[in-house]
């Protein structure tokens, strides 16, 4: 089942354009990267599909509507980001035992035990909560919610490394445990990656390539060995990355081609955060250009 369709979807505010003839479709039960450098469009993106913002142009729906003010969307997507705000008149775990009543699978035994796990105050309110734990009480929510369509932009923000180790542990058994499309963006894929099944890479608003995991680690190859052997491979092919090591030895990342037998150089693979990034780099080289 399609989740959501996106058809050259375009968002525009304060005389710029923020998404640019976005299109792909997300398949029910995965667990998808959006993934892009900051000022991508992820999050107008996010925003559009959870039905806060109203899209520019083209068709967006998600669980075949379009999102934006629609109560049947509302009930079954969630999106948890730092935006997420609470009542102050509520208490955090009055905050828990009213979200039943909004939404319908909610996991009570989820959320208390996780609440519990990271030592969360009960009695305290959400925005005297600090950064990292406002952060863990907006994922531990978000999970609980068991929603449909579970969203989260940037979830780990604020937390320190064991609580993001704990916090990614906890989203996959929920997951495993109660399947269902889950989209989580991210800048750091490195530190996602064993959670995904595919990858919707963005870049200046626009998608570079919607492929999973499998595909993107196969999407390029690393050849190193000596400068002119190298670049008598690479004359041919479309370069992603290239760095000199030293006098005599280069490194270049370049689209794979499995019709190419490469001799007297060594090749390497490139991993999937390696990919997106050079992919969605403006220099071939990166830093090293300015120091030329």
């Amino acid at each position: 089942m399609t989740v959501i369709e996106c058809q050259n979807v375009k968002k525009r505010y304060m005389g710029k354009n923020a998404l640019e003839s976005i299109t792909f479709q997300l398949e029910d039960k995965k667990i998808t990267g959006l993934i892009g450098r900051n000022g991508a469009g992820k999050t107008t993106l996010l925003k559009i599909l959870a039905g806060f913002m109203k899209e520019s142009s083209g068709e967006v729906k998600v669980f075949s509507n379009n999102p934006f003010n629609n109560l049947c969307v509302s009930e079954n997507s969630i999106l948890v980001d730092d935006q997420m705000s609470f009542p102050d008149t509520l208490k955090l775990t009055e905050i828990l035992m009213m979200a039943p009543s909004f939404y319908p699978n909610w996991n009570a035994e989820l959320a208390t035990g996780l609440f519990e796990y990271f030592n969360l105050d009960a009695k305290q309110q959400h925005s005297k909560l600090s950064k990292g734990n406002q952060a863990m009480f907006n994922a531990i929510f978000g999970l609980a919610t068991r929603c449909s369509l579970t969203m989260f932009d940037e979830p780990t923000n604020g937390m320190d490394e064991a609580v993001r180790t704990d916090f990614y542990r906890a989203l996959l058994k929920e997951y495993i445990a109660y399947p269902r499309s889950i989209l989580i963006s991210s800048h750091h894929l490195a530190e996602i990656e064993h959670l995904l099944e595919d990858i919707l890479l963005i870049h200046k608003g626009k998608v570079v390539f919607h492929q999973s995991l499998d595909e993107v680690k196969e999407y390029a190859v690393g050849i190193q060995g000596p400068t002119e052997k190298v670049e008598a491979y690479i004359n041919q092919q479309e370069i992603l990355h290239t760095k000199q090591l030293n006098r005599e030895l280069q490194y270049t990342v370049v689209r794979k081609d499995s019709s190419m037998k490469y001799e007297g150089v060594t090749i390497q693979p490139v991993s999937a955060s390696d990919v997106c990034m050079y992919v969605t780099s403006d220099t071939k080289g990166g830093i090293d250009d300015v120091f030329k």
